[in-house]
């Protein structure tokens, strides 16, 4: 019986190859940086969601948490800076193997301090920020390593369904867990798994091998003259930082309302569980019918979905207005980040020096997009604290509306954009030729 239920499995497999055109498929350094993508989300699903809720527990104060997340954004571009230049000097898995395991050390660390962190949680908030990023210029550039022109939309999407089931799994876990538990007890277990699944990624790391660069210069200095000389970038990088705005809202704001409501933190991570497959069902979706012609149409889509979604909790502020809302989030949030990153990765490909500016533009790219969320979080913090919580969901809904602003920034000079078919070739994963083009999705 399990002699043919293998023979069965490998049968489809083989059928699922030859059924993807050759130019889509994935080479094994892609299919393993996805493995432990899996891995780093899992950990930082089942972590991340409930360490909003443990200072929420500890100090019931917005304040401190929108300062916590603000701080943790703030740091992140000077994080990426320096991991591009060890980058540039290294390879880009020895800043991806060191990331990982801070955030490991980080989690480790939460275990230890107990409810020492929200005394000091602006250290912790110092640490999150470099491990982070370290993590994440080394995840974005290998992404461009890994992927070509013909395949990164198929990758992009593939990317964002594991990314996903880690982030389905790993809360439903954390929440079963925590109400297991009196007290803060089942938060210590939850950090401690979070820790062993960083330990994995780590470990699978090692099935990617390190490439020597022959590009060591670090062009960042140079990234403002690029702007006022590429207008495409420079409003590509704008488009970052307007998605940033409403980011640094979604990634903490919405399960402290769901909390708020319900009281109970299990309930917080099945609903995450509910939101966690749609974005898969979105990402299948993307997978098979994503192309570049359909850009504008998935931009333009994402946008109306997040204005409508905040109507509902304008309109009022429920437990039924808030899974509304966070449904339409999980659908239109994947259109909007494969687009927007699709885009940006093909752009690369175009700026002087074909592709070897990778680095630098996954730098810009977060100094962007986090500039944005430090900003809608400071701006949210200092509303609630001049005009009370009841103001949280008009906060939301400006910074959807300021989402139509993607639409057109998406839309400028797309005529005049060159066709994949005229692109220069990528070359593959041990090539440093100076022809290689293109280059991931969020955080």
């Amino acid at each position: 019986m399990g002699l043919r239920l293998g023979e069965a499995v490998r049968h489809w497999a083989e059928s699922r190859k030859t059924a993807v055109p050759e130019e889509k498929r994935l080479s094994a350094e892609a299919v393993a940086s996805l493995f432990i993508h899996f891995c780093f989300q899992f950990g930082a699903s089942m972590s991340g969601v409930f360490l909003t809720l443990y200072l929420w527990r500890l100090t019931h104060s917005l304040e401190i948490n929108g300062a916590y997340f603000a701080i943790n954004y703030a740091v992140a571009p000077l994080a990426f800076a320096l991991g591009g230049w060890m980058i540039k000097r290294k390879d880009r898995m020895v800043t991806y193997r060191l990331g990982i395991a801070m955030i490991a050390l980080f989690y480790l660390s939460v275990v230890f301090s107990g409810e020492l962190v929200a005394r000091y949680y602006v250290l912790f908030a110092v640490l999150n920020g470099i491990a982070s990023s370290f993590y994440w210029v080394g995840y974005l550039t290998l992404m461009y390593d890994v992927t070509t022109d013909r395949n990164r939309i198929r990758f992009l999407a593939i990317n964002m369904i594991t990314f996903t089931l880690g982030g389905l799994i790993g809360p439903a876990l954390a929440g079963f867990l925590i109400r297991q538990f009196e007290g803060l007890q089942g938060y210590t277990i939850v950090f401690g798994i979070s820790f062993l699944m960083f330990l994995l990624a780590a470990l699978g790391s090692f099935k990617i091998p390190m490439k020597a660069s022959h590009h060591k210069a670090y062009y960042l200095k140079y990234v403002g003259l690029l702007m006022r000389k590429n207008r495409d970038w420079t409003y590509s990088l704008i488009a970052f930082l307007v998605m940033g705005l409403f980011q640094g809202l979604m990634l903490f704001l919405p399960n402290i309302l769901l909390f708020q409501i319900v009281g109970r933190e299990d309930l917080v991570g099945y609903l995450g569980v509910l939101y966690a497959s749609l974005g898969i069902g979105t990402g299948m979706f993307i997978s098979r019918y994503g192309t570049e012609s359909k850009a504008k149409a998935f931009m333009f889509i994402s946008t109306v979905g997040f204005v409508i979604g905040t109507a509902f909790i304008l309109w009022k502020l429920t437990l039924g207005t808030v899974i509304a809302f966070m449904i339409i989030y999980s659908i239109c949030a994947p259109l909007q980040g494969n687009t927007i990153t699709s885009y940006y990765y093909r752009l690369i490909g175009v700026l002087p020096l074909k592709g070897q500016l990778r680095v630098e533009s996954v730098v810009m790219r977060e100094t962007f997009l986090n500039g944005g969320r430090v900003a809608s979080i400071g701006l949210l913090v200092w509303l609630t604290s001049a005009a009370g919580s009841q103001v949280l969901p008009w906060v939301l809904a400006a910074t959807a509306a300021l989402q139509i602003g993607l639409v057109w920034l998406l839309s400028r000079r797309a005529d005049e954009e060159p066709a994949l078919d005229a692109a220069p070739a990528v070359h593959g994963p041990g090539s440093e030729s100076g022809s290689r083009t293109g280059m991931k999705a969020s955080s």
